[in-house]
């Protein structure tokens, strides 16, 4: 396989990178994940080579896996899970081997998947869904249910959990046509007051010190970034000056608002703001990128000497 080319070795072209997922201590393990079209990787460099963590299923032919999260206690119970089409996969030992749980019926492509930040107590894992809406379950993945009281666009494009979930139960999910929030733990859902010219919303974020900023952003797909001031009850767009691109990715720094370092992941680009979304450049530039980001992560933050994994639509996951 050539050096950050997943495709490579397969033959195969336009196979996108649908997600990423880095193991806590990836500073020391250098573990990560990346979900494709043919199935899910792993790397144990830090993103400089892969091999296929489905090995051990012996699979006649390649498993569209479109999303991947690992449990926050992935060190010490090495759990992670994959999101398929009517399926999803669960390992507890770090991507050795695996379980498949089918999903209710009509198959859901799973679209987006979140594990409780209190994993080790709740074993909560929500999966959002492309026409079926959320799906639910509180015993660690072997047990799904719809749960979509009062969610009343179905189609989920990304969900994120508050970093204060142990105190407020706070989930947001993007849809098609805007934001919905629960505050118990996703088994009912509320619309935010988002304007509608914004959505789809492709992708979210909490500010790290949510608690006492209430500040959330939400990436749009071709409206830019969206931000609340407020926990979701009004929002502005933030950088008039951003391309008219997909916002794929929103990363902030770990020391928001503090560091006001705020990064996107463009369809075709990085731009990295360090006022606030006042003003915002091209960051790590690459040729590569022409191909289509399609999802990011900075695994050891925003410093200028960091290496970051960025996907890309032809199969490719670059670190940069």
């Amino acid at each position: 396989m050539g050096e950050n080319n997943l495709a490579e070795e397969a033959g195969i072209v336009d196979d996108m990178v649908y997600g990423l997922a880095v193991s806590p201590g990836f500073a020391q393990d250098g573990t990560c994940f990346a979900a494709r079209g043919t199935g899910l990787f792993r790397s144990e460099d830090g993103g400089r080579s892969w091999h296929n963590a489905y090995a051990a299923l012996n699979l006649t032919s390649p498993l569209l896996t479109t999303t991947v999260a690992l449990s926050p206690d992935y060190l010490q119970d090495g759990t992670l899970f994959a999101g398929s089409v009517g399926g999803m996969l669960r390992s507890t030992d770090a991507g050795w081997s695996w379980q498949v749980f089918s999903l209710p019926t009509p198959p859901p492509l799973v679209s987006a998947l979140g594990v409780s930040p209190h994993f080790a107590q709740d074993g909560l894992v929500l999966a959002g869904t492309l026409e079926d809406g959320v799906l639910r379950s509180t015993n660690r993945g072997s047990h799904w249910v719809a749960w979509n009281f009062s969610l009343i666009d179905f189609h989920v494009l990304c969900l994120a959990f508050s970093p204060n979930y142990g105190d407020d139960e706070t989930i947001l999910i993007g849809t098609e046509s805007g934001l919905f929030r629960s505050t118990n733990g996703g088994r009912s859902w509320s619309q935010l007051n988002f304007p509608t010219e914004f959505a789809p919303v492709l992708s979210l974020a909490f500010s790290p010190a949510y608690k006492t900023d209430e500040m959330l952003f939400a990436g749009t797909e071709a409206q830019g970034l969206a931000i609340s001031r407020n926990g979701g009850e009004t929002w502005e767009r933030l950088g008039e000056d951003l391309p008219e691109e997909a916002i794929n990715q929103i990363i902030l720094s770990p020391l928001y608002p503090q560091k006001p370092m705020i990064l996107l992941a463009l369809t075709t680009g990085l731009v990295l703001s360090d006022d606030d979304g006042k003003t915002w450049t091209a960051w790590k530039s690459n040729p590569a990128f022409e191909a289509g980001i399609t999802c990011l992560l900075a695994p050891q933050g925003l410093t200028e000497g960091a290496s970051l994994l960025v996907g890309l639509a032809d199969g490719q996951v670059l670190r940069v």
